[in-house]
């Protein structure tokens, strides 16, 4: 049995939900190692749709154990909200299905509300938070002033130690003249939680020792992409984890020498959500895409900043990861053009460079060198075998595959479970 880590090849929101969901038939365990409740998979099965957040979206498939590693951060109420919603799809959630890593650390309330002061405070050069307090919470973990999931399973010290938080907290928005967090609503809630989630909260690095020990393989879900890792990203339009493959290790406690493969996920164009650089934006492919109905986040509902590939982005991020393969996902999104570019390499002050410059002012001034592919205008929807894709449309991902460095293995053709093709 092999260990694979997933990985986004661009700025999140790749579909890696899918991949995750497609591999999870042949995997016994799926580990969710980093991010927080800023994320977010779409997952569609037989025709409905699920959307997850902390939860790995294994959960979907019976007999699976899920894992929310140490290197999530977890808030409380959100989880419970989403376990609540999946289970009205008729999801199984149990204590035996679902772990919670006992030194994951809490996003409270306070963090929620010191995200949007900080965001706020940044007028023009906003980051794009989602304001869900994960910055915050990341910073308070560093600080070493965190609280661990652990707490929860120890109420009178965990009720202690919150309302230590909540007054330093309050006192800082009280300087600032913002509104203060309810001490006793928030520890009641909170306590309430505890009671709920406690039976999920085990050591799960033990557990995933032990699961490797009985043959049993792991897949790590990837939350974002590559470039919002907060050393590798788009610094600082990044999230406030290790997003890469490395973050796999250290947010679940396996080492590398235990991993098998790595998948990077990438579009067959480029998105992204928020603030920050983006070489190969172009308005005309959003219109369309958004006109699709598509690229509106599962988190936010925003509309997503598109553009065309960039494969110095992707390639970058294959060597980054140690991709080993590559699943391109969206390509129907492509179906209708008469001709399709992609980015091979930038110019930059008149140098032509092969890989993303460090600063995010040195990749704004960063122009696309392009070339030109003809469209395959077909609809790939109804495809369900690689072998029946259109040639011009196989040109386009053997061309990929020759960009990157990677070999491409599976391909998505549209958002359901069954639409996803193995190259």
């Amino acid at each position: 049995m092999s260990n694979t880590i997933i990985v986004g090849a661009q700025w999140g929101d790749e579909g890696k939900g899918k991949i995750v969901d497609y591999l999870t038939e042949n995997t016994d365990v799926v580990v969710r190692a980093a991010g927080g409740n800023n994320a977010g998979h779409t997952v569609i099965s037989n025709g409905t749709k699920y959307i997850l957040h902390l939860i790995p979206s294994g959960i979907l498939w019976k007999d699976k154990i899920c894992v929310i590693g140490n290197g999530v951060v977890m808030d409380p109420t959100g989880l419970l909200a989403e376990m609540a919603k999946l289970r009205g799809q008729g999801v199984t959630i149990t204590p035996e299905n679902l772990l919670i890593s006992e030194t994951a650390h809490l996003v409270m309330p306070y963090h929620r509300g010191l995200d949007k002061v900080r965001e706020a405070k940044r007028g023009d050069k906003k980051i794009g938070t989602t304001g869900r307090g994960i910055g915050p919470a990341y910073a308070d973990k560093v600080e070493r002033d965190g609280l661990r999931t652990i707490l929860m399973t120890q109420p009178e010290i965990f009720e202690e130690e919150l309302r230590d938080r909540l007054a330093r907290h309050n006192a800082t928005f009280a300087d600032l003249g913002v509104e203060l967090v309810p001490v006793e609503e928030t520890v009641k809630e909170m306590l309430e939680a505890a009671k709920t989630l406690a039976p999920h909260i085990t050591n799960t690095t033990v557990y995933l020792h032990e699961a490797i020990k009985a043959g049993k393989s792991l897949l790590f879900e990837g939350a974002q992409g590559t470039y919002l890792d907060i050393d590798h990203g788009t610094y600082p339009f990044v999230t406030s984890s290790n997003t890469t493959s490395g973050g796999a290790c250290t947010g679940s406690g396996v080492p590398p020498r235990m991993i098998d493969k790595v998948v990077a996920v990438g579009k067959a164009y480029t998105t992204r959500v928020g603030s920050g650089p983006f070489v190969t934006e172009n308005d005309a492919i959003g219109d369309m895409l958004h006109n699709m109905g598509r690229e509106f986040g599962a988190t936010t509902g925003r509309a997503r900043r598109c553009g065309w590939l960039d494969s110095v982005l992707v390639r970058y991020a294959v060597m980054l990861n140690g991709a080993d393969e590559l699943a391109i996902t969206n390509l129907d999104g492509l179906d209708g053009l008469d001709t399709i570019q992609i980015c091979t390499a930038y110019t930059l002050r008149g140098k032509t460079i092969h890989y993303p410059p460090s600063t995010a002012a040195d990749l704004a001034a960063c122009v696309p060198v392009y070339e030109t592919h003809q469209g395959w205008k077909q609809d790939l929807s109804g495809i369900r075998k690689f072998a029946d894709l259109p040639e011009l449309a196989k040109a386009y991902l053997k061309r990929l595959e020759e960009l990157t460095g990677a070999r491409v293995s599976l391909v998505g053709i549209g958002p359901d479970r069954e639409q996803t093709l193995v190259a």
